[in-house]
């Protein structure tokens, strides 16, 4: 992914954000990831069914990187088991501490230089850590 499709695919997901609605079903599990040293924070709600991630969406005020990872990351893990779910958390949080590439991220290879930028890793993996949270309730019940 070249630099130019890199901006405009986080531009993009900022701003026109997919899935960015607070659900009205009481099933979703909703968990909250914030920045301690910025305004990033974030609700992510998860449905989840018999281990498969069947929805994701997520809501609040967060900058351009968080929003537009929560965004990518709300369409790529719709109807994906939670195993995979986990293995494409490792393989973004390996690019995101190596610029190493993984196909199967989609668009969330739009993250990849941020490597270089040590400080925007925390925004990138905001709604990430979500998820996580929120597939750590799920197998806790």
């Amino acid at each position: 992914m070249d630099n130019e499709l890199r901006r405009q695919t986080i531009l993009d997901n900022y701003m026109h954000p997919s899935n960015k609605i607070i659900p009205s079903d009481s099933n979703y599990i909703k968990t909250n990831t914030n920045n301690v040293s910025c305004i990033d924070n974030l609700d992510i709600y998860v449905l989840i069914e018999d281990n498969i991630i069947k929805d994701v969406k997520f809501d609040g005020e967060a900058c351009a990187i968080a929003t537009s990872a929560a965004s990518i990351m709300t369409k790529l893990l719709q109807n994906k088991t939670i195993t995979e779910v986990k293995k494409l958390y490792a393989n973004y949080k390996e690019m995101l501490e190596s610029g190493k590439l993984n196909t199967n991220l989609g668009e969330a290879q739009a993250f990849s230089d941020i490597y270089k930028q040590p400080n925007r890793k925390t925004c990138a993996l905001l709604p990430w850590e979500g998820i996580i949270k929120a597939i750590n309730e799920y197998e806790k019940s």
